[in-house]
């Protein structure tokens, strides 16, 4: 025999045995699945793929999720199920299936035995509460949220699955008729799953991480401060949003069921009727009733979004600043991109992204007052010059341009964020807290040099896409999305973001409400990168100086609805919501401080993630 047969035997006899790792048929309460093992290289690492688990039974319109009843032989787990039931971009059609609760699971596999005990992490994905899929949008057959990069790098379990977005998910009546948060609840259903059934697929069902972004960081914030989530969490990481980011929680639900009612033709002076007769209608008129108008709005995109999470006294029990107690064993990572306000800027003030466009004092002040209005003409004053006090007499289109997504970067994430981790160290017990602020600019071609890290640029890093399609990125975009992997999968294992399976570039330090500790994540992590007091002067504002101005009561204090289509109307604001705690500003107060009103104002429905 000679050298060359030798070697490529002796290469065939070390696959064989280096292939030998994979999970085949698992069973789960459901029954049997099977999915695809995916061999990474030749060394013998593989990763065990399962698409398409039942979660729980198809859905009813407006009802509570149920358990899956289970199925007969083996499922085979090989192909994405289809999103749940959304209107398409261009609002004039649906796609997706009622019968859409399903997930997907990633599970790393070594040469000689399969898994056991690996941190899991479930993601939960965002837009809006109105779109999206448990796979994400697809590029080159390479889907948005695949799992494999944070499976086999961070050596995790990966989750992912589909939930109920837009009237389907979030309509409400305010009252036990259509309480809502069917979305919310399909979260749990699928967090609940992944804890009774993970160990069959090599998981530690006492260390589950959630995970998510814009409308999922959110998720990921509400779903750890429900009661119904009672020790099934163990970590969680909210990316560009927090259960009390002002776009979350809907405050007046019947003005907006009351329109998709009308526009179907059910009854809308007797919630229990209503409900009867939404839960017959064909679930895609009642998608397509609700357009969200993003062109030609005379208020900021905030107040017409319409479908969100409610405080229904049962799975969201109380306002959400309330709740904070029920996460105390939670740790806990929140962060921002440092223009996360951008796109949404671009959809109010269009000029922000056009060259030959100017933003002028007028159209920025028309933003913050439609921004501020429960705190009338001197919310809107006091805001304006605080973010102009910096511009020269003459300042660049630049300069302004930056200052408008500034604050809306500040009102809707940061300053909401900042809040959120102040309440969870203020009742933290075992619990860790850490923050950071996303900061590698945008590779959006079209964007300005000045711009930023816009919305939702941080999922690409975090789903190691510039490994897995490599010719669509730099080799910087590869040092970041090492380093976020290797942050987030040593969190999820551990609870500290530094300590695990892989190595980072730099400490990352925990939060405090004293020092302000925040890791800036750029191309170049080092020991600088670790930073403290973000943008203090603006977080003093909002939580002081803001704050303690009177709220507008009456008619002053809700805009008048636009004329036309019923669903352009925004949402009538109904009071001040719970205090919150003020997030450090740089003083030795060890405890966050109660502010005594609302401090954001205008009810705020969510914004658009990818």
């Amino acid at each position: 025999m000679g050298r060359l047969e030798l070697v490529v035997l002796s290469l065939a006899c070390c696959w064989a045995v280096a292939s030998s790792a994979k999970l085949g048929a698992v069973y789960t309460e459901g029954g049997f699945v099977e999915g695809v093992n995916k061999k990474l290289g030749l060394l013998g690492d593989s990763v065990d793929i399962f698409k398409g688990i039942p979660f729980a039974a198809p859905t009813k319109a407006l009802e509570n999720p149920q358990r899956h009843p289970g199925w007969q032989g083996t499922l085979k787990a090989k192909s994405f199920k289809k999103r749940c039931l959304q209107a398409t971009i261009t609002q004039d059609n649906t796609y997706g299936d009622e019968d859409c609760l399903y997930l997907n699971i990633w599970v790393p596999q070594g040469r000689k035995q399969v898994s056991r005990d690996l941190p899991v992490m479930i993601w939960i994905y965002g837009g809006a509460f109105l779109m999206g899929a448990g796979h994400g949008a697809n590029f080159g057959n390479n889907y948005l949220y695949d799992g494999q990069e944070i499976a086999t790098r961070g050596n995790v379990i990966v989750v992912t699955f589909n939930y109920r977005v837009g009237p389907l998910g979030f309509l409400s009546t305010g009252d036990a008729n259509l309480p809502g948060n069917y979305g919310l609840r399909d979260q749990h259903m699928a967090i609940a799953w992944v804890k009774r059934n993970i160990v069959a697929f090599g998981g530690d069902p006492n260390n589950i991480t959630i995970f998510g972004e814009s409308a999922g960081a959110a998720s990921v914030s509400l779903q750890t401060l429900s009661p119904y989530n009672k020790g099934l969490i163990r970590r969680a990481i909210s990316q560009s949003g927090v259960a009390l980011s002002p776009w979350v929680i809907q405050k007046n639900p019947l003005f907006w069921a009351k329109r998709v009612a009308e526009k179907v033709g059910c009854p809308v002076d007797d919630t229990a009727r209503m409900a009867k007769c939404l839960k017959v209608t064909d679930p895609r008129a009642l998608t397509l009733a609700y357009k969200m108008p993003l062109a030609g709005m005379e208020y900021p995109m905030l107040h017409y979004l319409g479908f969100v999470p409610v405080i229904d006294g049962d799975f969201i029990p109380d306002d959400p600043v309330n709740l904070y107690a029920n996460a105390a064993d939670i740790d806990y990572i929140a962060g921002t991109n440092n223009m996360d306000g951008h796109i949404f800027a671009t959809i109010d003030m269009p000029a922000i992204k056009k060259d030959n466009k100017e933003v002028t004092d007028e159209d920025f002040y028309k933003l913050v007052s439609g921004l501020t209005i429960t705190k009338g003409l001197r919310g809107a004053k006091s805001a304006f010059d605080v973010y102009t006090a910096s511009w020269a007499q003459n300042p660049t289109q630049e300069t302004k341009k930056k200052t408008v997504v500034d604050f809306e970067t500040d009102i809707l994430f940061l300053v909401p964020t900042e809040i959120a981790l102040a309440q969870h160290r203020a009742n933290a017990k075992s619990a860790k807290t850490y923050t950071y602020l996303f900061a590698h600019p945008s590779r959006m071609p079209v964007y300005p040099k000045w711009v930023g890290a816009d919305h939702a640029d941080d999922i690409q890093y975090v789903f190691g896409k510039p490994f897995a399609t490599p010719l669509g990125y730099r080799p910087q975009d590869r040092t970041v999305s090492k380093a976020m992997i290797a942050y987030w999968t040593n969190f999820a294992r551990t609870g500290d973001p530094n300590m695990g399976h892989s190595a980072v570039p730099t400490h990352w330090e925990p939060y405090t409400t004293e020092n302000g500790n925040y890791l800036e994540i750029t191309k170049k992590i080092n020991g600088s990168s670790m930073k403290q007091q973000l943008r203090t002067h603006y977080l003093r504002y909002w939580t002081l100086t803001y704050q303690a101005l009177p709220t507008v009561t009456g008619d002053g204090a809700t805009p008048e609805p636009p004329m036309g289509d019923s669903e352009a109307a925004p949402v009538p604001p109904t009071g001040d919501s719970e205090a919150a705690p003020v997030p450090p500003t740089g003083d030795s107060e060890a405890d966050p401080v109660p502010p005594t009103d609302d401090s954001e104002g205008a009810q705020m429905p969510t914004v658009i993630g990818f």
